[in-house]
C-alpha cells in the first residue's frame, strides 16, 4: 500500500525521506506504463524546482507531488479541458485560484492530467487523448471513472499524494471509488472556480483525491483556505441513516455484498445506522428531464465553439451538450425553482441526521472494451455511465457535501462508501469519514 501524504511528511520532519527523493518516485511512476494516458502534459524540471526549494517546516505540501486536472489554469500552460477544440487556445496567465493555494502550500506541480472532454461524464473515455486504464484492476483493462480520470490513476499509482480534480455529479467520487482512493466533493461554495473551464457554474465544485481522509482534510483546508473542526467523538456518538429509496437500486452482487458488510461492520462498532424513506429521490429524474443544469450552462457556454467546431467534440459529450439548445429561459427559471424546493424538502427529510451513507455508485468498474469510443457501444456507455452519476449526482443538486472511502477488503475489487448531507456539513462528514476509515483499516 501506498504511503500517504501525512506519512511521507512526517518522513521528511524526521530526515527519514527528502523532497527530492520523493519527487523522484513520482516521476518514475509518471513515466510507468501504469499511467499510460494519465497525464497530458508533465513538467518535471520544474516539479524538480519546486521539491528543491521546499521548506517542510513551513510548508504542509513539503515539495511532494500534485497533479492537476486539465481543465485548471496553470500560468504559462493552456488548459484544453481534455479537447482538441482548445489545443491551441493562448497559454494561461496565472494559476486558477486552486492551483495558486497549493502552490503557495509547497506542492510540486508534477503535469496535467487526462480527463473526459471538457468534463462531461463519468465514465472517464478520452477519443481525443486516449483513456487511461483503471490503475488497481489487473484482469483486463476497465475503466478509470470520470471525469477526473487522470487525476485517479495518478494518485492509485504514486505519480501524485494528490489530485486536484473537479465535481459536478460525481467526478471526483466515482474514479475515486472505482480506484480504493478518497474523494471529497465539499461544498461547492467554500472553494473559488476562478480559473478553472466550466461545466455547469451551478454545480461545479473544486476538490481533490487522495489516499486517506485525513489528507482529504488537509488538501480541503488549503483549497478552501479554512480550518476544519475536527472532533473525536465516536460513531455511536452520530445519527446515520440508509436509504432503500433509489441510492441502492441496481447494485451489482460485488458492491451489495461490500455494502452490507460495511453497514454491519459499522453497526457492530456501536454506529446507530437508520433507515429513512426519501421520497424526493424518486423527483429527480422529472426535475433534469430537460437535461439539467449541465445541459443548459455548458450549452451557453460552448455554443460559439460548436457552431464551427462540433465536428472535433467527442459526438457523446456534444449530444450531451446540445441538449441545452432546446431549453427556454422560461425552463431554466422553472429548474432553478424546482431546486430550490426539492432542496428544501430534503434538508427536512435529513433533518436530525449526521450523515447518509450509500454506495458510490452501484457496481464496479466495467472493461474499457464496454464504452470504448464508438456508435456502437453508445447505448452501452449512456447506460453505464447513468448508473455511475446516479448516487453521486445527488449530493451536487442538493448543494451538498459528500467523501467517498474505500470500504472493500484487500484482493477485492474497490468498492467506495459514501458519507453524504446537504451543504456545510463539511467538518461533520470529515469528521465521520474519519471513524469510518480507522474501523474499516483494523
Amino acid at each position: 500500500m501506498l504511503a500517504d501524504l501525512h506519512t511521507v511528511r512526517q518522513r521528511l520532519l524526521a530526515g527519514q525521506t527528502r523532497a527530492s527523493t520523493e519527487i523522484e518516485h513520482a516521476i518514475d511512476a509518471a513515466q510507468s506504463s501504469r499511467c499510460r494516458h494519465a497525464f497530458l502534459q508533465t513538467d518535471f524540471d520544474a516539479a524538480r524546482a519546486a521539491a528543491a526549494a521546499a521548506d517542510p517546516e513551513r510548508q504542509p505540501l513539503a515539495g511532494l507531488a500534485v497533479s492537476v486536472k486539465d481543465l485548471f489554469d496553470v500560468a504559462g500552460q493552456t488548459s484544453r479541458a481534455g479537447s482538441v477544440v482548445l489545443a491551441d487556445a493562448p497559454p494561461a496567465r496565472q494559476d486558477a485560484v486552486a492551483v495558486a493555494r497549493l502552490r503557495a502550500a509547497g506542492a510540486a506541480l508534477i503535469g496535467r492530467t487526462n480527463m473526459t472532454e471538457f468534463a462531461f461524464s463519468g465514465v472517464g473515455v478520452n477519443p481525443h487523448y486516449g483513456t487511461p486504464a483503471n490503475a488497481v484492476t489487473t484482469d483486463v483493462p476497465r475503466i478509470p471513472g470520470g471525469s477526473s480520470s487522470g487525476a485517479a490513476v495518478s494518485v492509485a499509482t504514486g505519480a501524485a499524494f494528490i489530485g486536484l480534480g473537479s465535481d459536478t455529479g460525481g467526478s471526483i467520487r466515482i474514479p475515486a471509488a472505482l480506484h480504493g482512493l478518497v474523494g471529497f466533493k465539499n461544498t461547492a461554495r467554500l472553494v473559488p472556480l476562478d480559473g478553472a473551464i466550466p461545466l455547469s457554474f451551478t454545480l461545479d465544485t473544486v476538490c481533490a483525491m487522495t489516499r486517506s481522509v485525513r489528507d482529504a482534510i488537509l488538501a480541503h483546508e488549503l483549497l478552501a483556505a479554512r480550518r476544519v473542526t475536527r472532533s473525536s467523538a465516536p460513531l455511536s456518538n452520530y445519527r446515520l441513516a440508509v436509504t432503500p429509496t433509489l441510492m441502492t437500486d441496481g447494485m451489482d452482487t460485488i458492491v451489495a455484498h461490500t455494502f452490507e458488510r460495511t453497514l454491519q461492520a459499522l453497526r457492530a462498532a456501536g454506529a446507530c445506522i437508520e433507515e429513512i424513506a426519501l421520497p424526493a429521490l424518486g423527483e429527480l429524474a422529472g426535475i433534469q428531464a430537460s437535461g439539467g443544469f449541465s445541459a443548459a450552462e455548458s450549452y451557453s457556454w460552448h455554443r460559439h465553439l460548436l457552431k464551427d467546431q462540433a465536428a472535433q467534440y467527442d459526438p457523446r459529450v456534444a449530444a450531451r451538450i446540445q441538449r441545452g439548445a432546446a431549453m427556454s429561459a422560461a425552463d431554466y427559471i422553472e429548474l432553478l425553482q424546482a431546486r430550490r424546493s426539492w432542496i428544501a424538502r430534503m434538508e427536512q427529510a435529513l433533518q436530525g441526521f449526521d450523515a447518509v451513507l450509500s454506495p458510490t455508485v452501484p457496481l464496479v468498474a466495467p472493461p474499457l472494451t464496454e464504452v470504448a469510443p464508438g456508435a456502437e457501444r453508445d447505448g452501452a456507455f449512456f447506460r453505464i455511465n447513468g448508473l455511475l452519476l446516479r448516487n453521486p449526482s445527488v449530493v451536487n443538486m442538493l448543494d451538498g457535501c459528500a467523501i467517498s472511502l474505500p470500504c472493500h477488503a484487500s484482493g477485492e475489487p474497490p468498492v467506495g462508501l459514501m458519507a453524504w448531507h446537504g451543504a456545510m456539513r463539511d467538518d461533520a462528514i470529515l469528521n465521520i469519514a474519519l471513524q469510518i476509515e480507522n474501523l474499516l483499516q483494523k
